[in-house]
């Protein structure tokens, strides 16, 4: 019954191809709406988790004063090295622990310049980043305690100040600083917040301090939990233990901000994903609306074939055979346009990923829902003119001209 019910709708399909082929462009439109803008969410998300995995894992970041919305920030005074020694003494779970300061300078190599970020710090710095060298070598003890002129280049400030050259070994000058090259980062790409990660100078923090800032505050300190140990512990006993440091009082608010990048990329996500979903929620219309023409086609086509139809009663058909006709035509309309929807979403994410620069992402899970959607809508609208075909009259079916 139903092969018989495939051949019929198939047959009534290609004898009003074009109208068919119209009436499945807005399910076509609607399944390739949806599935696009899921997968690009979630090239979106991928990226935000990738861009925060780049910082470093199981990051933290200590910084004094506090941040509000708008920009809006309290000053505080800065840390003391002494400091970031007491957390990497005193709080269990930790990996590293990196003090750092930073200057925007102007880089000098020969006839070329560069305004860069000059960040001083300690080896720990890149076990904290999870950042390589990627030629060259780090600081080495006596460099770090005696703040030698060495340096380590970004990539960035690398391609702008030697272009294909290899700068290990060459000097560059960083205000009235000339210091020795000794190692290039591996590149690391821009952060979730648009900076550059790689557009950085790093120097021993004692040479940062006597040969560019001339004073030893640390205005940051980066922290790098172990694998397993919980970011939200480690959180809590560095704020208490900053609180003790810094002498605030039990009913004071705290003078500086712990952020665990944990929070801040389940926070990205959580907006990412929000996004998509109303961003398919709004395609999804589109299928409504394909729906609401496949039914109005097939209202049509009752109309057209009612003395076909009338035919089929009085020689026998029964009403569910004259239903599953009707039916069938419609789900393989919408099951049609949903097959072509999807191979056409699939066109639509690479360009459109290609085009916002993230990644290409294909949520299978889509595929599979928008197929039975298409399925669905094809069951939902086809079944009233299928109804009305199966109880037609079949004398009056008959007389129709």
């Amino acid at each position: 019954m139903f092969g018989n019910a495939l051949l019929l709708a198939l047959r009534a399909i290609r004898r009003n191809l074009l109208r068919s082929s119209l009436t499945t462009l807005g399910i076509v439109i609607g399944v390739a709406a949806v599935i696009t803008m899921v997968n690009v969410g979630a090239g979106a998300t991928a990226q935000v988790k990738a861009q925060i995995a780049s910082l470093g894992s199981n990051l933290l970041q200590v910084n004094p004063g506090q941040w509000f919305g708008m920009g809006q920030r309290i000053a505080a005074k800065p840390f003391e090295a002494a400091d970031a020694e007491a957390i990497a003494r005193e709080v269990s779970g930790l990996r590293a622990v990196a003090p750092t300061s930073n200057f925007t300078l102007i880089a000098v190599y020969g006839n070329a310049n560069w305004t860069t970020s000059v960040t001083g710090t300690d080896n720990n710095y890149f076990t904290v980043r999870d950042w390589p060298i990627a030629s060259g070598r780090m600081f080495t003890d006596s460099e770090l305690r005696a703040g030698k002129a060495v340096c380590v280049l970004g990539e960035t400030v690398r391609k702008e100040l030697f272009g294909a050259q290899d700068p290990v070994g060459a000097s560059v000058r960083l205000k009235n600083l000339s210091c020795e090259i000794i190692g290039v980062l591996a590149a690391k790409g821009q952060s979730s917040m648009g900076m550059d990660q790689d557009d950085v100078v790093i120097v021993p923090l004692r040479t940062f301090w006597r040969r560019i800032a001339g004073n030893q505050d640390v205005r940051s300190i980066q922290i790098s939990a172990q694998d397993g140990v919980s970011t939200t512990k480690v959180k809590k006993d560095v704020e208490q233990l900053m609180r003790e440091r810094r002498r605030i009082a039990p009913d004071a608010d705290d003078n500086f901000m712990v952020r665990d990048m944990q929070e801040v990329a389940t926070a990205l996500t959580a907006t990412t994903k929000v996004l998509t979903a109303l961003l398919g929620a709004v395609a999804a219309v589109s299928l409504l609306v394909g729906g609401i023409g496949i039914m109005n086609i097939m209202l049509v086509s009752v109309t057209e074939r009612t003395r076909e139809i009338g035919i089929r009663l009085a020689i026998g058909a029964m009403e569910q055979d004259v239903l599953l006709q009707f039916l069938v035509e419609a789900v393989v309309l919408s099951v049609f346009g949903g097959v072509l929807g999807m191979l056409i979403a699939i066109a639509m994410t690479w360009g459109v990923a290609a085009l916002l620069s993230v990644p290409m992402v294909l949520e299978p899970a889509i595929f599979m829902v928008a197929f039975v959607f298409s399925a669905v809508i094809g069951v939902l609208f086809g079944y009233f003119p299928a109804r009305r075909a199966a109880r037609l009259d079949p004398i009056e079916a008959l007389r129709h001209e």
